[in-house]
């Protein structure tokens, strides 16, 4: 079972207080920021000890893309993206390593395959997926989505972006502890971008002690997100570093246990100074 207490054990010298660092692999034709760079098997094995070497704590490893827009991907074609990388990658490091998916079968297989997390946008609503995970030892992590990929930024509205997620969030962690999964397994997502504009993404962000403060581990996704872009008035994806960077560092500030990030090496330092010298 991945134990965050131990891994964050693990940092504790280096960067004490602050989250540990998920290494983003999308081995995807059409990520909002990555997609295609690493499809190549070659590529994608140097991009894996590439961010090893870099620091990342845990290897986040998706096969579907789920930005705005995104099309379904096939179960065998997301399949045939993933299993032989967590294959791979479990035959030479020892690592945690997590799969992006919100489908059921690409759980059981990536169980199977020997992954520690599953990170699922849809919180376990898939048919079958709780009990695929409470069958197994794996931790989960639990996303606040509103719609899908395919509409969920045409108008998202709340009448309280917090309580709203928040709600759902504990609501979903509380039928994963009743259908057998345990609470130390359980993780938290606001969902950063995932059916929320750039009023509601800034709401939760100054909000996260709220999120931080519950009784499970929380994880903060924005890295180069489109409310990295607004807020630096409208700078391109491979311009998005700089304020990617201090929004993983500001989320470890405010309590988040986990960090998901494109760009490894900047975040690890810039969380290693902070947690020297605050």
């Amino acid at each position: 079972m991945f134990d965050i207490q131990k891994e964050l054990q693990k940092t504790h010298l280096s960067r004490p207080g602050m989250p540990l660092v998920m290494g983003i692999l999308n081995v995807t034709p059409d990520s909002f920021s990555d997609g295609g760079a690493f499809v190549n098997p070659v590529v994608i094995e140097k991009r894996v000890i590439q961010m090893i070497k870099e620091g990342a704590d845990i290897l986040d490893i998706g096969g579907e893309s789920t930005r705005p827009g995104a099309e379904k991907v096939p179960l065998q074609t997301e399949l045939d993206r993933v299993i032989p990388v967590i294959e791979w990658i479990k035959a030479r490091f020892d690592i945690p390593i997590s799969i992006d998916t919100y489908k059921t079968q690409v759980m059981a297989q990536a169980i199977h395959s020997g992954i520690t997390i599953v990170n699922d946008v849809n919180a376990l609503q898939d048919e079958g997926a709780v009990e695929c995970v409470a069958a197994s030892d794996v931790s989960v992590c639990l996303m606040h989505k509103k719609g899908t990929p395919q509409d969920m930024q045409l108008a998202p509205s709340y009448e309280n972006v917090v309580t709203e997620v928040k709600a759902f969030l504990l609501e979903r962690a509380v039928t994963c502890e009743d259908a057998g999964i345990a609470k130390n397994r359980i993780i938290l997502d606001p969902g950063f971008g995932f059916g929320k504009d750039l009023s509601h993404n800034k709401e939760l962000f100054i909000c996260l002690s709220e999120f931080s403060s519950l009784d499970y581990p929380l994880l903060v996704g924005v890295s180069r997100k489109r409310m990295i872009g607004e807020i630096l008035d409208g700078v391109s994806v491979e311009k998005r570093l700089h304020g990617s960077v201090a929004a993983a560092v500001l989320a470890g500030m405010k309590g988040s246990s986990i960090v998901r990030v494109h760009d490894v090496a900047p975040t690890v330092d810039a969380l290693k100074m902070v947690a020297q010298l605050i």
